[in-house]
């Protein structure tokens, strides 16, 4: 996994933070203006759950520190502390293993799912839902290895790769073989078409060869 865009966020938090010290008489900033302490914790919380998860033990902490006191800006010295831990953890590369694990129960689950459905005789939604747990997947390992999961618009909209996209960016950084990225296009189609009704260009099958091909594919290739 690629921390160093995480590492350079939290970095920025604990700058930040430590300018505001700097002006500040006391441990918890309250000399300073409200709006500038609000600002960074808003900022830090943002960071604690966009890296972590909602899950995770560092969003739980924020969480607690902040639920009997909503006004963020009161928790200045507290929410730093945990922006702290996240990122000396996320230096000493403990983070790759929470995440890949919580990745691996998830798309595990999405891809028992679309097995029971399959065996219940519905195909197209197994479809569906194995493709969707191969496309959550693919950004996933985008962000493990540092590409882009998102474009920029000409009016400067912030819009989501196709998945076809993030397939080919994939292949081209090596992060699988052009084998793999040719069997991810099968896939891909095979799930736009249960997507959009085209039930009879496809069978079951070729479903079931699909979600056990996804799921070595998921194997060989953790986010």
């Amino acid at each position: 996994m690629d921390t160093s865009t995480f590492i350079k966020q939290l970095e920025g938090i604990l700058q930040d933070y430590k300018a505001l010290a700097a002006r500040s008489q006391h441990n918890d900033l309250s000399d300073l203006p409200k709006n500038d302490r609000q600002a960074l914790i808003t900022r830090g919380m943002a960071a604690i759950r966009r890296i972590s998860g909602d899950a995770s033990p560092y969003a739980k902490d924020a969480e607690r520190l902040v639920k009997d006191h909503p006004a963020l800006h009161v928790h200045s010295s507290s929410v730093i502390g945990v922006v702290q831990a996240l990122l000396d953890d996320v230096r000493a590369g403990y983070l790759t293993s929470l995440v890949e694990l919580v990745h691996a129960d998830l798309f595990a689950d999405f891809l028992e799912m679309a097995q029971h459905l399959l065996d219940t005789g519905y195909k197209d939604a197994a479809a569906v839902i194995a493709g969707s747990a191969l496309e959550s997947h693919l950004r996933a390992l985008c962000l493990k290895s540092g590409i882009p999961a998102e474009s920029t618009k000409t009016d400067g909209t912030i819009v989501p790769k196709k998945a076809d996209a993030l397939n080919a960016e994939l292949a081209s950084g090596g992060v699988y073989s052009r084998l793999d990225q040719k069997n991810v296009t099968a896939w891909l189609d095979l799930r736009n078409k249960a997507a959009h009704g085209k039930y009879s260009e496809y069978n079951k099958d070729q479903v079931v060869l699909m979600i056990a091909a996804v799921r070595d594919f998921l194997g060989r290739n953790s986010a």
